[in-house]
């Protein structure tokens, strides 16, 4: 379900030209099709998932051995807010144009640290900053073809120096072979689940499982 960056930036996001200096590190299809209107789902689905406690056992120890060790060396918890790197700027809500101002209320996704940054009918993007890097998560709803729409997760980061650049290089195979597939694997459950319910509800009790995205 990994992608290639060119099938990102193949479409015109609107985040390329708030973050054109961050760099695309990943690409992902999600496990989740609907049509047009459920991109709201998608969000509420994304939003209840915990990777740190939920998963395969091997995503949690990664975590838990992430969040000690940069508890160890206070990579979590600056003193104040950090700035962009090469940017005056501490939050990339100062780079917003007007039409994308104020379009996060009721979206929180503070339980995975990131603060929201907008949203569309089709995009969605927040932000997270620590001592390692800066960076984005930026969920759309790419349009398949026959009115059906499927979920993608890209990852915008921009790393505090070398030992930023370092530490994003050797997390790598840790991020692509254990925590992103321990977490396509909730979003498809989530997913599955919550389209279950809304057809079960829409017929009465029916219900229908949607059918497995293709990677």
């Amino acid at each position: 379900m990994r992608l290639p960056n060119s099938e990102h930036e193949s479409h015109a996001w609107r985040i390329a030209e708030i973050a054109p200096d961050f760099r695309l590190e990943d690409v992902w299809a999600l496990p989740a099709q609907g049509g047009p209107g459920d991109f709201a789902t998608l969000l509420e689905v994304m939003a209840s998932l915990d990777p740190a406690h939920g998963g395969s056992r091997a995503t949690r120890v990664l975590f838990s051995v992430r969040y000690r060790i940069g508890g160890w060396l206070g990579w979590d918890d600056a003193p104040r807010r950090l700035e962009i790197p090469d940017d005056s700027e501490t939050t990339l809500r100062a780079r917003l144009p007007e039409d994308l101002r104020d379009t996060t209320a009721g979206l929180d996704r503070s339980s995975y640290g990131f603060q929201p940054l907008y949203r569309t009918d089709v995009e969605w993007a927040s932000e997270i900053s620590n001592r390692t890097v800066h960076a984005v998560m930026h969920l759309a709803w790419v349009e398949q073809g026959e009115g059906l729409y499927q979920g993608q997760m890209g990852v915008y980061v921009k790393p505090r120096g070398r030992f930023g650049t370092a530490y994003m290089a050797a997390i790598a195979p840790f991020r692509h072979r254990v925590v992103y597939p321990a977490l396509m694997r909730q979003v498809e459950r989530a997913w599955n689940d919550r389209m279950g319910q809304q057809r079960g509800a829409g017929a009465g009790g029916a219900l229908t499982a949607p059918s497995a995205p293709q990677a």
